[in-house]
């Protein structure tokens, strides 16, 4: 079993330790500041606002952030991301009525940009701290910390907002970067990729590094299974409270229900991806994965045609949690073996862009085509999406093994202690 072994690895232990913190007080907010808006405001309108002021860094400044994973010490960034976050959040202690909203919608972009920044920073760094033949377990590991926070954040923001109001969520949120920027402080690592000694066109985000990435067609094809996919996540997220209500007739207890099942599905995928990993290569784990989203949203969305048994959907619920970790911890992987260490973070800055932009399409269609074409048509075209972006998984990225071997045998892994 992989899983103890890679465990040990004091580097990945605290990088994985770090974003367990980290994602739970993300969580809090998460949970605690749509509500927080909506009753201040009252408006549907006001707390879709929310959502979509922490959507536009993601689209706006991703290449910004993968260049900046490229040319500066990613530890360090990581640093000092994490104490920003922290310090961000002081302004929301002055929010009492509707007249500081604006504080809340500024907090709420400043956060996201920080998110930004990051992400593809953390998914850079972590190559370097394992084994290429470790990467996938890694990143399912990673992905289980983040379901875990999740589970854990969700219900316990609810929980403080309603027992301590917003300035108890605040501080649990701040002592969780704080804890984070520590764990990451204790990474130390050698290795012979300096980001701040690249030259020529690494020390400006210009288009040419752009260019020559994707003229690689597996980086292609994973940018593209991300679109695909995240226009259809983008469709869930707007139309699976309307299926709920709507089909299944339920109610908002019935909405957080479903909603939560599914981090469970999800950790139990990631446990098990984390032991079997090494049998497969991250494009077959997307393709497969990819391919059981789609056959399992189709049966979902037309059991309703069929029974409206609220078991029936908290059990398609957890399962559809499964091939979710599986899809993104198979991309990231193919992403993070099919470039070097030099452009890796630009990678990333277009995977957060892609990801951020798919979503946003799917958001729009979803918005616009529900009620002209029907909620479960789209919700049907939505599967078909993911079965898309399955079938050119498998046409275009399953020739990872070999290269992922490759990479085990010459050496990649870093030397480190902590």
């Amino acid at each position: 079993m992989r899983l103890p072994a890679l465990w040990r690895q004091p580097a990945f232990r605290s990088l994985c330790m770090a974003g367990l913190v980290s994602d739970t007080g993300d969580w809090l907010l998460f949970i605690a500041l749509p509500i927080v808006v909506y009753q201040l405001t009252g408006s549907a309108l006001g707390t879709s606002l929310a959502f979509l002021v922490e959507l536009a860094p993601g689209i706006v400044l991703a290449p910004l952030a993968g260049w900046c994973a490229d040319r500066f010490d990613r530890r360090r960034v990581l640093i000092v991301v994490s104490g920003l976050q922290a310090a961000a959040l002081v302004p929301l202690l002055v929010v009492h009525t509707r007249a500081e909203l604006p504080v809340i919608y500024a907090v709420i972009l400043l956060e996201a940009t920080l998110f930004t920044v990051f992400d593809p920073v953390k998914n850079t760094l972590l190559p370097t701290l394992v084994s290429g033949a470790d990467l996938v377990s890694a990143n399912s590991l990673v992905g289980l910390s983040q379901n875990l926070a999740r589970l854990a954040g969700g219900p316990l923001g609810g929980v403080l907002l309603a027992a301590g109001g917003l300035r108890v969520v605040v501080a649990a949120d701040l002592i969780s970067y704080l804890i984070a920027a520590v764990m990451i402080a204790r990474i130390v690592i050698t290795t012979s990729i300096r980001p701040a000694d690249h030259h020529g066109e690494s020390r400006r985000p210009g288009q040419g590094a752009y260019r020559s990435m994707l003229r690689s067609r597996p980086i292609r094809a994973a940018l593209l299974v991300t679109l695909i996919s995240q226009i259809a996540q983008g469709i869930f997220v707007v139309l699976f409270i309307l299926f709920v209500a709507q089909q299944l007739h339920g109610g908002s207890s019935d909405i957080g229900l479903l909603r939560g099942v599914q981090a469970v599905g999800a950790i139990a995928g990631g446990v098990i991806l984390s032991m079997i990993a090494r049998r497969y290569s991250p494009g077959a784990l997307a393709a497969s994965a990819a391919l059981a989203f789609g056959a399992v949203d189709l049966v979902l969305w037309n059991a309703s045609l069929l029974s409206t048994n609220m078991a029936l959907y908290v059990v398609l619920f957890i399962v559809i949690g499964a091939p979710g970790i599986v899809l993104g911890t198979g991309l990231i992987s193919a992403l993070q073996i099919d470039t070097d260490d030099t452009n890796r973070g630009r990678v990333f800055g277009a995977f957060g862009l892609t990801s951020n932009l798919g979503q946003a399409v799917g958001m729009l269609a979803a918005g616009l085509l529900a009620s002209p074409l029907g909620l479960l048509s789209i919700l049907n075209t939505q599967a078909v999406l993911y079965l898309a972006a399955g079938g050119i998984a498998a046409w275009s990225m399953t020739d990872h093994r070999s290269r992922r071997h490759h990479l085990a045998a010459a050496g990649t892994r870093q030397s480190m202690t902590g």
